[in-house]
């Protein structure tokens, strides 16, 4: 199997989509004895998700339970049992141990039936999380009699109203569900400009590598040759350019149409994905390095080439998708790096829009060397300087690469690269690269010519790069990079320095503290058995950056939709058809978070006005300190 296969076939495996509905419960009442019912709970667990077993020890995950609003005439014969494979695991956030389930599970309690009017209702909670969000606590409402003998179970029924308004604190104004698609005028996404702008700099770096710039000559001088003049001839390099952006703006849809827009969102976070793109750029580096070619199947290339042999402009588009083919083993690491950086925008245009400006890029010099015939003479000779930008774009991708190793590491805790040691690899790295660059380090290059004028100078900043980094491993904030290293707080929890306390743990307090102070509010849907909340809260909140602009720009408000405190009065509504009961304040906040903002997993972050209006997009688990604080700043403006 050939690498590039290896790879895809690790894309296609990665969990990129995170099922709507992550658990599927289904509840059934049957009779196993003359004077003994039960009632089953039958649950279908997603992959990558789990859910958690009974009698966890308090502060931990929320453990499947029942509750019981009406019990008469049954008697539970023993506590709430399971039949499924329950693992064991010592977990760090929590410092306990946790037992949990995945893939499957059935919960079941045996009831003594006393008297034939017998009747029971109430709710079974369970709580769910995957590698990178935890859902609030689940419910299950239930509600049989003695006429349910039969196994079934009688529908939900109510009223067409949703009832919200007979929540208690439920002010219509600040409960009003949010229109996301009004912030586009908040946020006009000028990450795209960014994307492309990026890849149009990878495309002008892919041009200097052996694999295009010996192409670029031998291309023109061909439509040159073969057209019977020479605005013929600019007219075919023309289209041979439109060819090449068409070619590769079509490898971006064909990513986005595969994966959508909901994958690409949660590429950026998702703690597997960013192994694999670590383990990806590793590959490319090395690849840059020679110590092996990625390329394509040369079927593909012969194909292309003899169709490229034809008139016309299918001749001409072939041609194309012959040097898009055959230049993959360089522009191939290139174009992944720029994959990449596009998932991790989250946005559904970023594949398209990053090969896009690779593509224009690329096809600049083929239509201008032809309008301009003359400017091939002037062309640099290949040569040992393309060596030079291959090994110089290793490192680069290499140093990036441990980017995201980062978000894996501070996501699953494994404390395996601290800021220190991420900073010292740049050190290590940028110290090689000069003096590689400078002719230090073995041959010197093909030929044995010394380093050119460009050489030199990139060598030269290299060094300096390295020398500004080294203050960074006694504590220095190295801000031009800091949206890449650790934040200088990683994997510390519970520190005393730079600590985040919620001011309000009532959404209504909050907004009337907001009115008089002017302050925005920044809303913290947690859970006290949410692990990445406190991940979050361990690498995010404990920067000194992030500490402060909270403390002292925002009303916090933490809302735990796991919170077991009764409210006055319970009362029951039915929402999307379906009867629920508010019994708790973490069920009145739950309620809120997917009545107004159509969420139901936290970590979940959103920043209002004193009315509840929302000011910029939702913040969901990204353990990069320099993003939190792009979302601090957007809704502070």
């Amino acid at each position: 199997m050939t690498l590039q296969t290896c790879i895809l076939a690790l894309l296609l495996a990665a969990p990129f989509n995170q099922p709507a509905q992550p658990v599927r419960t289904t509840e059934r009442l049957e009779r196993i004895s003359s004077d003994t019912i039960r009632l089953s709970f039958d649950m279908s667990i997603a992959k990558g998700w789990h859910v958690y077993s009974i009698s966890l020890p308090s502060g931990g995950p929320t453990s499947a339970s029942l509750a019981f609003d009406t019990i008469q005439g049954v008697i539970p014969a023993y506590p709430l049992s399971f039949t499924g494979q329950e693992k064991e695991v010592d977990d760090p956030v929590f410092g306990m141990r946790v037992r949990f389930f995945e893939n499957s599970v059935t919960f079941h309690q045996d009831f003594v039936v006393s008297d034939r009017s017998w009747v029971m209702e109430g709710v079974f909670t369970f709580g769910a999380c995957d590698d990178e969000v935890c859902l609030p606590p689940q419910r299950v409402e239930f509600r049989h009699d003695g006429a349910d003998d039969s196994g079934n179970s009688p529908a939900v029924t109510g009223t067409e109203s949703s009832g919200i308004e007979q929540v208690e604190g439920f002010d219509a104004q600040s409960w009003t569900p949010v229109n996301y698609d009004a912030l586009d005028s908040m946020n006009p996404g000028g990450g795209l400009w960014g994307l492309f702008l990026t890849s149009f700099i990878g495309g002008l770096i892919a041009l200097f590598t052996p694999c295009v710039w010996p192409v670029i000559p031998m291309t023109v001088s061909f439509f040159l040759k073969r057209s019977a003049s020479r605005g013929k001839a600019v007219r075919d390099a023309i289209l041979y350019g439109l060819s090449i952006v068409a070619v590769y703006v079509a490898v971006g849809l064909i990513i986005t149409l595969a994966f959508g827009a909901n994958a690409l969102n949660a590429l950026a976070t998702n703690a597997i994905v960013n192994i694999i793109f670590f383990l990806m750029l590793v590959a490319f580096a090395l690849s840059f390095f020679g110590l092996f070619e990625i390329s394509l199947p040369s079927g593909w290339s012969t194909g292309t080439d003899r169709k490229s042999a034809t008139q016309g402009l299918g001749g001409i588009f072939f041609m194309a998708l012959t040097l898009t083919i055959v230049s993959f083993s360089c522009t191939g690491p290139i174009i992944g790096f720029l994959l990449v950086d596009a998932a991790s925008t989250g946005s559904i245009l970023a594949p398209t829009t990053g090969m896009l400006g690779f593509s224009v890029a690329m096809a600049i010099p083929f239509t201008l060397f032809a309008m301009f015939p003359g400017w091939l003479k002037s062309m640099p000779k290949s040569g040992g300087w393309m060596d030079r930008v291959k090994v110089t774009l290793g490192v680069i991708e290499l140093a990036f690469s441990l980017k995201f190793l980062s978000v894996a590491d501070m996501a699953y805790g494994w404390g395996i690269l601290p800021r220190d040691l991420f900073v010292l690899l740049w050190i290590l790295m940028a110290l090689f690269l000069g003096l590689y660059l400078l002719g230090l380090l073995g041959k010197r290059n093909k030929g044995g010519q010394k380093p050119g004028i460009a050489g030199i100078v990139t060598g030269v900043v290299s060094l300096a790069f390295m020398a500004w980094l080294i203050p960074g491993l006694w504590g220095a904030p190295l801000k031009a990079v800091s949206a890449f290293t650790p934040p200088m707080n990683t994997q510390i929890f519970g520190n005393d320095k730079n600590t985040v306390e919620p001011q309000f743990t009532d959404y209504s307090e909050a907004l009337k503290a907001s009115a008089v102070s002017g302050k925005p509010v920044l809303i913290d849907f947690t859970g006290y058995g949410c692990v990445n909340c406190r991940k979050m809260e361990a690498s995010v909140w404990t920067d000194p950056r992030v500490s402060e602009t909270i403390n002292s720009k925002f009303i916090l408000v933490s809302l735990f939709v796991d919170d077991k405190t009764p409210v006055k009065k319970p009362v029951s509504i039915v929402e999307n058809g379906k009867k629920v009961k508010i019994r708790t304040i973490g069920d009145k906040w739950s309620l809120l978070q997917r009545y107004k903002f159509g969420a139901n997993a936290q970590p979940f972050y959103v920043i209002t006005d004193s009315k509840g209006s929302l000011k910029s997009e939702p913040y969901t688990f990204d353990p990069d300190p320099e993003h939190f604080i792009s979302f601090l700043n957007k809704a502070d403006n």
